[in-house]
């Protein structure tokens, strides 16, 4: 699998990344070891996760396959950190909070550092010079190798890179952010995906088939096997499930029709070849669907379908992102 560099760093990841939002939920440890070697086997080396996935059990079930099944030094190992379980405060950035969270993580993980530490989400309650301190923090003690945030909006993220390309040196750059992206949600194109570029960021799409939405296995129905047919998980499958996005679909359907392709391959490569996209993060329920994903190493959009899959995805983004002269 090809490698991408991180961002303006050093750091190169594979560019499709694992997710591992359902393990250690709907996806156990049997199948996590068959899509762990999968995708090592396959050259990935971007494996993604957060110590509230599965309440812990992500990070558990992850350490517990490392070494044993994939030698650690092979792994790019990313999770997060600040979201928690309170209906009050969703996420806490606080410097004791996240500092505490990674020692945590770290001993889930059973490894003595983790190669991206990302901040889960921006915290209104806690000075942004605090969250980020704890990212220095971790960096300067050998915890983390690099650090990044996560569901940034725009201004967010371009206030947090700045803050911390202030003091070269002294202050760690951001390596990277995590954010939805794909066909059916391409709001990070209005102000996140600029500032990353600008000042270096590397994108790391989650949800690159919009919630599996793109695969087109919901065209017709509702799979009884699928995460929109989930309890736990149709309210985040449900918004994907449009008429807009039903439009889009069909784009992508005809599209891979024509390449004698599938959707997923076609919206992955999509969201893969964006400017500046790192690796998008794919999270599936086995090595069979994994299997589907990593498929797409072979493929290479022509520039014609890219412009059709954008014309028909387009999101209305007026003043001011762009010129106002075109206005």
């Amino acid at each position: 699998m090809e490698q991408r560099h991180l961002g303006r760093t050093g750091l190169r990841v594979s560019r499709i990344g694992l997710g591992t939002l359902t393990w250690g939920r709907d996806t156990d440890e049997h199948d996590a070891a068959d899509m762990l070697k999968a995708f090592w086997e396959a050259g990935g080396s971007l494996v993604d996760t957060a110590d509230v996935y599965g309440d812990g059990e992500a990070e558990y079930l992850l350490g517990q396959l490392i070494d044993g099944l994939v030698p650690r030094r092979d792994l790019v190992i990313s999770t997060k950190a600040g979201s928690v379980p309170d209906p009050d405060r969703r996420f806490d950035g606080s410097r004791g909070h996240l500092l505490a969270a990674l020692d945590a993580s770290l001993a889930r993980l059973g490894t003595d550092y983790v190669d991206i530490w990302h901040v889960h989400a921006f915290d209104p309650d806690t000075p942004l010079e605090e969250t980020l301190q704890a990212l220095d923090l971790a960096v300067s003690s050998g915890r983390a190798r690099y650090a990044g945030v996560s569901n940034f909006c725009g201004w967010q993220l371009a206030k947090a890179a700045t803050w911390q390309l202030a003091a070269p040196g002294t202050r760690t750059r951001l390596a990277s952010t995590q954010l939805e992206y794909s066909l059916l949600q391409r709001g990070v194109e209005r102000e996140v995906l600029p500032a990353a570029l600008d000042l270096g960021v590397g994108l790391l799409p989650s949800s690159p088939l919009g919630r599996g939405v793109l695969t087109a296995k919901y065209r017709h129905t509702t799979p009884a096997d699928s995460r929109g047919a989930s309890e736990h998980l149709a309210p985040f499958v449900a918004p994907y499930l449009d008429d807009t996005a039903t439009r889009i679909v069909d784009a992508v359907q005809t599209a891979a029709d024509g390449l004698a392709v599938t959707p997923l391959q076609v919206a992955l490569a999509w969201v893969r070849d964006r400017p500046g996209v790192a690796a998008p993060i794919v999270g599936a329920r086995n090595a069979q669907q994994l299997t589907a994903a990593l498929s797409v190493e072979a493929l290479n959009l022509p520039d014609e379908i890219c412009r059709a899959l954008d014309d028909v995805s387009a999101p209305v983004h007026r003043y001011p992102d762009h010129d106002w002269s075109t206005l």
